[in-house]
């Protein structure tokens, strides 16, 4: 394997020449490049990796290359020109080595040695697999501290159970690192935290080695309460990312649209609206992957689901699915004279969703009605968003990258109007908790959960996260009974 070390050099003129030196003799046989970077030093760094590299001839210890960046880059953008570096040269391993001679190059062997046999796509060196081994190298009590307490955090909100978070001498096979999109990444300290979020994120297998503590009268660039707090946001903005908020640079929703059956979520309220009526005929519009239609396949109903394309298992969870492309309308093959037609969570997806709820009126026998789902634009998370100027897309949720349209309750009902449709019932919905990872935590679904249902139900407009309405396609009180309801088949 094409295996090259990359050395991150600011201000090391009085170090870097030795830390080339302690690469040892068996090492420098794996080598296939050494490539010094110089992140534009205020001191005579790159003279110095130019003099070393002039004195390496006619018998080379190994090939070096020196860069000298015209501007400062910083630490994390250094690494991801050695990164790209390695990436566009055909390296297959890249190992991380800091000029100031914090870390060991004297076993450089044993982070390489994962990824080579196979059993690696990062290896990081960890000062702390060992108990004690940090401060008998010198690392001073307020580091330890610092790094025992952010590690176990980082632990805690990841579900990784890494040894040190913050260890800057690492190796990653290239191919894994290609598949990563680090060069949107920080470029301070707090790249190094991104990166590990990236690769627990990717799924990709991390392993760590112990390595020896050295301090020494190396100069220390990181404000350490600065770092302290882009490396929790990053961690957070990663958790946040698998329950999928954010745009998932970070952290990214592992499956497809779940099942959501808590009392509060809009497949719950859907359930609960259904509840007690005798088996229908309902047809699910958008069935997604069909945990829906199973629940309501598994309560004695007969469920014909229809989506873009099948997900896997789907026709095992309804009696029948049809393929189609909704944004040009439910397909004839699918029939009609249903009890009940169902748009959960789906028109907000499409271009023009009168036009699909009028469809879906069509496919209602005269006693049927349609239940629709959609998320409130105005509830006071994109609200807040929008009010401090950081509107963005999310993965899911009520700013979903793929929703086209979206909803007030005032615009979802007029909507609603223009397909002729009329409102026969409706429930809210709360947080999100369970897509949050909170729904199974008593405590915080106990507490929050109340607050926010009692929230929504004095201000639906501002604290309703979805609004689940009940309409019948048949306008006019043409089926009205003489007690002024609508004949329901339920009822």
């Amino acid at each position: 394997m094409k295996v090259g070390v990359l050395v991150v050099a600011y201000n090391a003129e009085s170090t870097l020449a030795r830390v080339l030196d302690r690469i040892p003799d068996v090492t420098q046989l794996q080598l296939a490049e050494v490539l010094v970077q110089d992140d534009h030093s205020t001191d005579d760094t790159h003279g110095v990796a130019q003099q070393y590299q002039g004195e390496q001839h006619p018998d080379p210890r190994f090939h070096l290359t020196v860069v000298r960046h015209p501007q400062n880059l910083g630490y994390g953008g250094n690494q991801k020109a050695g990164y790209t570096y390695a990436i566009n040269h055909g390296w297959d391993v890249v190992v991380l080595l800091h000029g100031d001679g914090q870390y060991a190059p004297e076993i450089m062997g044993d982070l390489i040695a994962p990824i080579v046999d196979g059993d690696a796509d990062a290896v990081f060196g960890s000062r702390m697999m060992h108990a004690g081994e940090a401060r008998k190298g010198g690392m001073p009590l307020y580091k330890y501290v610092g790094n025992r307490i952010l590690s176990t955090t980082q632990n805690a909100l990841t579900g990784l159970g890494l040894s040190e978070w913050h260890s800057g001498y690492r190796a990653y096979r290239v191919s894994a690192l290609a598949q990563l999109p680090f060069v949107g990444n920080s470029d301070d300290f707090d790249f190094d935290t991104e990166i590990i979020l990236q690769l627990a994120a990717a799924k990709m297998k991390i392993v760590e080695v112990a390595i020896p503590t050295y301090y020494g009268d190396e100069i220390c660039h990181v404000n350490g309460i600065k770092y302290a707090k882009d490396v929790v946001v990053d961690t957070v903005r990663y958790r946040l990312g698998r329950s999928g908020f954010g745009s998932g640079r970070l952290g990214k929703v592992p499956e497809p649209y779940a099942f959501k059956p808590s009392p509060y979520s809009s497949h719950g309220r859907i359930l609960q609206m259904v509840q007690g009526r005798p088996s229908m005929r309902i047809l699910d519009v958008g069935c997604g992957p069909g945990w829906l239609a199973k629940a309501l396949t598994d309560a004695g109903h007969t469920v014909v689901g229809v989506d873009i394309e099948p997900a896997d298992g789907v026709e095992q969870r309804m009696s029948r699915f049809v393929a189609a492309d909704l944004g040009h309308g439910i397909p004839d093959s699918v029939g009609g004279d249903f009890d009940l037609v169902l748009a959960a969570d789906v028109i907000e997806h499409l271009v023009d969703p009168a036009r699909l709820l009028a469809d879906m009126a069509a496919r209602v026998h005269p006693q049927g009605t349609l239940i629709a789902s959609v998320p409130n634009i105005s509830h006071w998370y994109p609200r807040g968003r929008i009010a401090f100027g950081r509107f963005d897309y999310d993965q899911r949720g009520v700013l979903d990258a793929t929703h086209l349209r979206f909803f007030t309750r005032r615009r979802f009902l007029r909507v609603a109007d223009e397909a002729g449709l009329e409102h026969l019932g409706h429930r809210h919905t709360g947080l999100p908790l369970d897509a949050l990872g909170m729904g199974d935590r008593p405590l915080v679904a106990g507490t929050v959960g109340r607050a926010d249902r009692l929230l929504v139900k004095l201000w639906p407009t501002m604290f309703a996260y979805q609004f689940v309405y009940e309409f019948t396609p048949w306008r006019g009180g043409a089926l009205r009974n003489d007690a002024g309801s609508v004949p329901h088949p339920a009822r």
